[in-house]
Order: structure tokens, then sequence, then C-alpha cells
């Protein structure tokens, strides 16, 4: 398990800060967290270089650019060996479809999160993609309504 960083409350301030808006200007952040804009630079840069910042986006509305279905899906694999859950990892990583994959304790090996159009897109993608791939044996598809809570944030 890795090491925690251990961080003091400016340290805090700035996470919180630049989860909320990663385009925040140096200067808006020292304002808002009561420390220099050089001070607050310096902590952005020893928290990249520790790995506990790791990149800035711009976050998209799924269903502005047609993309408000979210489907969770439980996947079952026909082995464990290694080649095969590799194999399924890669296959994920390169479905644009998929945004969210956990290897899971328990009755499923696999959670992924897909985003898709609609629920046809959603059928096309299991029928023709998912289940077709070797290493899958299974998958069991949720709908979701509503999106009740989202965040990226990281509790501090």
């Amino acid at each position: 398990m890795k090491q925690e960083r251990q961080l003091d409350e400016v340290d805090r301030r700035i996470l919180s800060a630049l989860q909320a808006d990663g385009a925040i200007s140096h200067q808006d952040l020292a304002d808002r967290v009561g420390a220099s804009s050089a001070s607050c630079w310096r902590r952005i840069k020893a928290l990249e270089n520790a790995g506990v910042l790791t990149g800035t986006v711009r976050l998209v509305d799924p269903a502005q650019v047609g993309r408000g279905v979210n489907v969770l899906c439980n996947i079952r694999m026909r082995s464990h060996a290694l080649e095969a859950r590799s194999a399924f990892e890669r296959f994920v990583d390169e479905r644009p479809e998929i945004v969210e994959c956990f290897s899971m304790s328990g009755e499923w090996d696999y959670l992924i999160r897909v985003v898709v159009a609609d629920v046809a897109d959603y059928n096309r993608f299991l029928m023709q993609t998912l289940l077709g791939h070797s290493s899958v044996a299974g998958a069991a598809s949720h709908f979701a309504l509503s999106m009740t809570k989202y965040t990226t944030a990281i509790p501090l």
C-alpha cells in the first residue's frame, strides 16, 4: 500500500479549491486559501511531483453531447488467468463508451460504467462488442434512471 502524503491545512485548501475549479488563477487561488501566489505555485508543483495532483481536465455534460444514458454493467470472466484479464483490460482502455472500470471482489469480476446515447446504442454495444469479447462469460446491465450525485472531488 502506498504511503499517504502528509498534507497541511494550506495543502488541503489548495486541493479543495482546485477540485472545485481546475482553471482558477494562481492569484485567485492564493486569495482563496490565504497564501501568496508564489507559495501556491510552489505547493502545486510539489503536489504534482509527489503524484497527489495528477491532471487537469474540463468536465463535459454527457447529455449535451448525446451521451445521456448511464449503464452500470457487471462482468463475469471466462477465466481469471492473467492473459484473459489483461486482454479484457486492454479492451476496456480502447472503448470510449466505457468511462469507468473496477476490478471487483465477490460474485462479479468487473463493474464498468458505460455512457451511450440511448437503449438501442447500448444494446448494440452489449450484443456486438462486449459479449463478443473472448474473455467475457456474461454480463448484467443496470440502467441509471437519474444521477442523484456525481463528483470527482476526493474528500480531504
